[in-house]
């Protein structure tokens, strides 16, 4: 279960330090109990249940049979009182808890408002009712006699997960492999051959000299957790991949990482920035470096933690960039130079040639297009200093139901929403690449109206009347 919880495995004997080995800190040392309650036997000649074993059960019995806290420890007791004397049964449910506590499989609970407006928690821990919109922070119905918010934000802290990655000397040699295993040979495998990675590693060159140091992407997106029972219903995970492992493994499931769990009944939108502020915090902590022992050189070492980009489909990403996906310059990577050609049924972005080399001859071609030459040019990357330059016309933004600020596309601010809390990071503006489109969406839905509108597929094909008529407008057939 250790291992599983904690995402390897294989963990070698680590107590046999050498004259060079330190000892391990406060976090590797809480790990190493827990492997050693797990080989514990809970009383002596027990040969079924060890001390970690017999907890885990009879918590989960608890679980399962919705016992109360009372019960637990009456039970706890008659245990001590049966089993042979000198066994390791906890005396109280509160210690029974205790024991699970190192493995870092909690979360932290944050009272948030019903109209997305604020967290309860810092300065506003103590308030009753929301200093924006007013609403009482309390559901109004009874639980036990328990005050029991709106929506409760859950937030897995993800400091003692990645520390627990080098607590064993197998993972730790993975955790290398961007380093030390990867082939650069100019061939795109991983993300380490990347232009994104490699500027950055130009512009931080302190936190690129620690190999140990962790590469993170974030991932995020709504789903139906009551599936069609309930349409309206839409919950936001917040996931972690770990880019320093070989591209075999960084993608698997016991490497990613819950940070953040968003409630519904709505999908935040523009104010899911409110719910990422303890993400932002502790990324910033993790910038700065926490001590971290390493199960390999049996030896501390600070590790510093950085945020790549973020991946989303399309709505996502304008939640997460701040650019609106939306009107006249949707694109994010054209911006104030979208071209956009106003057909019978929809809006079309046109202007794609002008992103070929120029001696290209499609750029040139008539009859292969809509009879006009495209001569343009690909516009730049848009650096976080110009991206601050242009947020800045767009003043405050404040957040929650009533609290939307209506932006004009004609103004210095453009598309722009907000300004998007990851500018806090301290090495945000700096990355070459800040947000990326995932590839199952736009494999899926490209690949599926290619293969309907091929097959005549009823009811999927794009080949229809009006798109026959939009054809004949532009001139292409």
């Amino acid at each position: 279960m250790i291992h599983d919880a904690c995402g390897y495995m294989n963990v070698e004997d680590n107590n046999n330090n050498s004259e060079d080995s330190e000892e391990p800190n406060v976090h590797a040392t809480k790990f190493y109990k827990l492997l050693e309650d797990a080989e514990t036997k809970l009383y002596p000649c027990c040969k079924k249940v060890s001390k970690l074993s017999f907890v885990v059960k009879l918590l989960h019995l608890k679980c399962l049979n919705h016992w109360s806290n009372k019960s637990m420890n009456a039970l706890l007791s008659f245990f001590k009182e049966v089993l042979p004397e000198g066994s390791f049964v906890p005396n109280s449910f509160y210690e029974a808890k205790k024991v699970l506590c190192d493995l870092g499989l909690g979360y932290t609970k944050i009272d948030a408002c019903r109209n997305d407006c604020i967290l309860y928690w810092r300065d506003y821990a103590d308030v009753q009712a929301c200093p924006k919109c007013g609403k009482s922070r309390w559901n109004s119905e009874e639980h036990g006699g328990t005050k029991v918010a709106h929506k409760i934000l859950r937030h897995f802290p993800i400091k003692p997960r990645l520390q627990r990655l080098y607590m064993a000397r197998e993972t730790t040699k993975k955790m290398r492999w961007h380093k030390e295993g990867n082939v650069d040979d100019g061939v795109l495998r991983h993300p380490f051959d990347s232009i994104t990675w490699k500027s950055f590693d130009a512009r931080h060159p302190t936190f690129s000299a620690e190999l140990r140091n962790v590469r993170l992407g974030l991932a995020s997106d709504g789903f139906q957790p009551y599936g069609n029972m309930s349409s309206n219903h839409s919950i936001w995970p917040v996931v972690l991949a770990t880019y320093n492992f070989p591209p075999w493994d960084c993608m698997k499931n016991p490497y990613f990482m819950m940070l953040l769990l968003i409630p519904g009944p709505k999908c935040p939108g523009n104010d899911i920035d409110v719910y990422l502020q303890p993400m932002i915090e502790e990324l910033k902590e993790l910038w700065d470096g926490v001590e971290t022992y390493d199960a390999h050189s049996k030896s501390n070492f600070l590790m510093r933690v950085a945020i790549m980009w973020t991946i989303n489909d399309f709505p996502a990403y304008e939640n997460l960039s701040a650019w609106s996906t939306k009107g006249k310059l949707a694109c994010p990577c054209c911006r104030k130079d979208t071209q956009l050609t106003s057909l019978c049924s929809k809006l079309c972005y046109m202007g794609h040639r002008r992103f070929l080399p120029m001696v290209h001859p499609w750029q040139r071609s008539r009859t292969l297009f809509d009879g006009k030459v495209e001569m343009g040019v690909a516009p730049n990357l848009l650096t976080g200093d110009e991206t601050l330059v242009q947020l800045q016309a767009l003043g405050n933004v404040g957040f929650g139901e009533g609290q939307k600020r209506k932006h004009d596309v004609h103004s210095n601010a453009y598309n722009w929403k907000k300004k998007s809390i990851f500018f806090q990071l301290p090495y945000w503006k700096s990355l070459t690449l800040r947000h990326n489109l995932d590839v199952m969406h736009i494999e899926k839905n490209v690949s599926d109206n290619i293969i309907s509108t091929v097959k005549n597929m009823v009811g999927k094909t794009k080949d229809t009347l009006k798109n026959r008529y939009d054809l004949m407008d532009l001139g292409i057939r």
